[in-house]
C-alpha cells in the first residue's frame, strides 16, 4: 500500500495525516477538503516538519477528488459538529449528505479502497458510507472504540497511578452514552482491574468514559482531535502492516452477538483486507442486556437516516 487519503482538513483530519506521516508507512498522504487552501496549508506544514522529525511520507493538500486516485485507504473525517439549537435529525441529515457525497466521489477515482469513517454520529455515518460505496462490509468500518478505550485507559491510569501502556481494555456498542465498557475484560499487566480498584471508583470511571467527548467540549468549546486522530491512524497502521491487531471498531454485524443489519462497536481483527474477523466475546446476561440496549439506540438513529432517503 502506498497512498492514504484523509477527507477533511479540520483538527481531526489534520492530526490523522500528521500521525500517519510520522509513522512513515506510505509514500503519500493526501488531505482533501472543500477549503482547498486549508488542506494545502496543513499538508505543507506537516511536510516541512519531515526533515525535523525524520520521515519521508509526502503530504499534499487538495479540493480535487481526482488527486485521490488510487487510494488504498480513505479516512473520512468530514462533517459538522452538533451546534446549539441543532436537532439530532438536522445533524444526521447534514452529515449523511456529506459522507454520502464524499464516498461516491472517492469511489469514482479508487477501485477498491478500505474506508474508515470518523464522522459523527459514527454508527449511522459508517452505514451511510457502506451504502454509498458498494464495497463489501469488511472494507468499510468506523473508528470509535479505540478512542473510547483510550479514554477509559487514561482515566484508569490516572486513578491507579500506572502507565496507560500497561492497561488493556475492551468495550462494545455504539459511540456515546450507550457504549458498553467491560471491566471483566480490563487488565493491568494481566492483573484484573477489579483487584486494583473499588467497584465504586470503577463505576465512576466508566461513567466518565461514556461522557468523555462531552467533557472535552465543555473544556475547549470544541470536539477533541489528538486522540481521535491518533486512533484512526492506528487503524490505518494495522491495515498497512497487515498486523491483524484486535481493536474495538464499528463493524457491520450479520448475526454476531445475535444482531444483524447494523453497524455497532465490536472487537475485530484488522489486516490488509480490512476486517479479517469479528470476535464474539462470551458476554454474561448483564453485558448482553447493555449491548442490546446500545443496539436499540443505534437502530433508532438508523431509522431517522433511512427515513431521509439520502442517495
Amino acid at each position: 500500500m502506498s497512498k492514504v487519503t484523509v477527507v477533511g482538513a479540520g483538527n481531526v483530519g489534520a492530526t490523522v495525516a500528521n500521525v500517519l506521516a510520522h509513522n512513515d508507512l506510505v509514500r503519500e498522504v493526501v488531505v482533501l477538503d472543500i477549503k482547498g487552501d486549508m488542506a494545502r496549508g496543513k499538508a505543507l506544514d506537516s511536510w516541512q516538519q519531515a526533515s525535523i522529525d525524520g520521515y519521508s511520507t509526502r503530504l499534499t493538500g487538495t479540493e480535487n477528488y481526482a488527486d485521490t486516485a488510487g487510494s488504498d485507504i480513505v479516512v473520512i473525517t468530514a462533517g459538522i459538529p452538533r451546534k446549539p439549537g441543532m436537532s439530532r435529525d438536522d445533524l444526521i441529515s447534514t452529515n449523511a449528505k456529506i459522507v454520502t457525497m464524499v464516498t461516491k466521489s472517492i469511489m469514482e477515482h479508487s477501485d477498491n479502497p478500505i474506508i474508515i469513517v470518523v464522522s459523527n454520529p459514527l454508527d449511522v455515518m459508517t452505514h451511510a458510507a457502506f451504502k454509498a460505496s458498494g464495497l463489501p462490509s469488511n472494507r468499510v468500518f468506523g473508528m470509535a472504540g479505540i478512542l473510547d478505550t483510550a479514554r477509559y485507559r487514561a482515566f484508569l491510569a490516572t486513578a491507579l497511578d500506572v502507565s496507560p501502556k500497561d492497561i488493556q481494555a475492551m468495550l462494545l456498542g455504539g459511540h456515546g452514552d450507550t457504549m458498553v465498557p467491560l471491566p471483566r475484560y480490563t487488565t493491568v499487566s494481566g492483573i484484573p482491574v477489579t483487584e486494583m480498584i473499588s467497584d465504586e471508583d470503577l463505576d465512576a470511571i466508566v461513567d466518565r468514559t461514556k461522557s468523555g467527548g462531552g467533557e472535552l467540549v465543555k473544556l475547549m468549546g470544541t470536539s477533541a482531535w489528538y486522540a481521535p486522530g491518533a486512533a484512526a491512524a492506528q487503524m490505518v497502521a494495522s491495515i498497512i502492516r497487515d498486523e491483524n491487531r484486535i481493536f474495538p471498531c464499528c463493524a457491520h454485524l450479520s448475526g454476531e452477538y445475535g444482531l444483524s443489519d447494523l453497524f455497532l462497536g465490536v472487537p475485530v481483527k484488522l489486516g490488509k483486507e480490512g476486517i479479517v474477523d469479528i470476535i464474539e466475546l462470551k458476554l454474561n446476561d448483564a453485558e448482553m442486556d447493555l449491548l442490546n440496549t446500545s443496539a436499540d439506540h443505534v437502530r433508532e438513529v438508523m431509522e431517522v437516516f433511512e427515513g431521509m432517503d439520502i442517495n
